[in-house]
């Protein structure tokens, strides 16, 4: 089918948005997305009628409690889990990582080894870093290959040693777009006895997780990445996170999830939480899937990615025909589906934020700078102070919104450098 591109966008509001008149395009979308209006109405409508603490027995804080159950269960059918209790719900990635890291502490000793990649993101690397740091662990660097511009197998299973106790990888890069084959390389890791923590936020606006399939032992996602509300998702295998002891209050609860999510909930973006599993839901039933609320999800990435790819291929097309501009990612059509749509790129002489500023002005969103990759951009020689220009599609973003902004970035390289000469 035809992907319903003006039927989505009529699903969020920011994008009817203007300024002086002047129309909005979203390319800042790895950095966070927009929201459709039923999450913004899921969130009020909590607030207004169901807003109350857990754990009592009157009208409000039970219904309360449905909310975050339910928010659970989505949860559970969008990353494939087994069940809800292996849902945890905390204020993003990067703070759920580092309570993660500190329970896992306790089963390290001095001398253990921690394998970390130069392709993630600060936040599956800074936490690990100064756990080792706090423990006298071994920290190992894993590359990228510059080449395929993925983590590759062999360079793993070189770091892998009887001393490895966790592996901590991501599934898509936030600069490059790269997926790495996360599945093959928990393989490796679980073969040498140890864990794997996953970073999908990258990924997950933009392909169908799967955690029983991966094999690995966590995985973590923000929300506010994939059309939800500001606040991330960590899942964990049942069995690993039930022999966890966490860092709680003394009298908070000892259940699963809830010993892992400290103080009171975001009850209302919960429910923000819920409507975005939703809107994938009722995405994939518009494409004609009448099952559970997994497979209209599965159904609902499987007709955005044939969306999704070839805008980026449009814009991957573009954008190289432009002398001295590097693309800092895969760029072979036939590879498309090894990348998500964020483009990164520098062009010879120009600093990104000089380009960035231009566009900004053309009330153009996106970004320059190292956005938190930051090991990647030290691995290819990229000043680390300016980093790149990143251009981040979603699903609801429009061909029309590529070529205008592939025309503006033309027209500014151009200024910016007869303004040079």
């Amino acid at each position: 089918m035809d992907f319903p591109i003006e039927t989505v966008r009529g699903k969020f509001p920011a994008l009817d948005l203007t300024d002086k008149g002047r129309r909005r395009i979203y390319l800042d979308n790895p950095a966070g997305t927009q929201v459709p209006q039923a999450v913004a109405d899921a969130v009020a409508r909590c607030l207004l009628t169901t807003n109350a603490n857990l754990g009592g027995y009157f009208e409000t804080t039970v219904a309360a409690q449905k909310v975050v159950d339910d928010a659970h269960a989505a949860m559970a059918d969008f990353l494939g889990a087994a069940s809800p209790e292996e849902i945890i719900v905390g204020a993003n990635m990067t703070t759920l990582t580092y309570h993660m890291s500190r329970t896992l502490g306790r089963r390290f000793k001095p001398g253990d080894e921690i394998i970390v990649t130069r392709m993630d993101h600060e936040g599956n690397v800074s936490p690990w870093l100064q756990l080792a740091e706090d423990l006298d662990l071994v920290v190992r660097f894993l590359p990228f290959d510059e080449t395929s511009w993925q983590v590759e197998e062999a360079a793993l299973s070189a770091l892998l040693t009887d001393r490895t106790k966790l592996v901590a990888l991501n599934y898509a890069s936030n600069l490059t777009g790269s997926i790495n084959r996360v599945k093959a390389l928990t393989a490796l890791a679980k073969q040498a006895g140890a864990l794997v923590y996953v970073d999908a936020v990258q990924f997950a606006p933009h392909g169908l997780i799967d955690v029983q399939e991966l094999g690995c032992d966590f995985l973590v996602c923000s929300a506010y990445k994939f059309f939800g509300p500001h606040m991330g998702i960590l899942w964990g295998r049942r069995d690993v996170i039930d022999a966890l002891k966490p860092y709680k209050c003394r009298c908070s609860s000892n259940g699963l999830p809830e010993r892992f999510e400290l103080g009171t909930p975001q009850i209302e973006l919960m429910a923000g939480l819920t409507a975005a599993v939703d809107y994938f839901a009722d995405l994939g039933a518009s494409a004609g899937e009448s099952g559970s609320r997994r497979r209209k999800i599965a159904k609902a990435f499987e007709v955005s990615i044939a969306h999704e790819n070839p805008l980026a291929l449009r814009l991957i097309e573009g954008l190289s025909d432009i002398e001295g501009l590097t693309i800092r990612g895969i760029t072979d059509p036939a590879r498309v589906n090894e990348r998500v749509p964020t483009v990164s790129f520098t062009v010879d002489g120009i600093v990104p934020e000089t380009i960035v500023r231009q566009l900004n002005a053309e009330n153009i969103f996106l970004w320059s700078g190292h956005n938190y990759a930051w090991e990647i951009v030290h691995q290819l020689g990229i000043p680390a102070e300016q980093g790149v220009v990143r251009i981040g599609i979603a699903h609801y973003n429009s061909a029309a919104e590529i070529d205008e902004t592939l025309e503006s970035v033309h027209r500014v390289v151009a200024m910016l450098r007869q303004q040079r000469s």
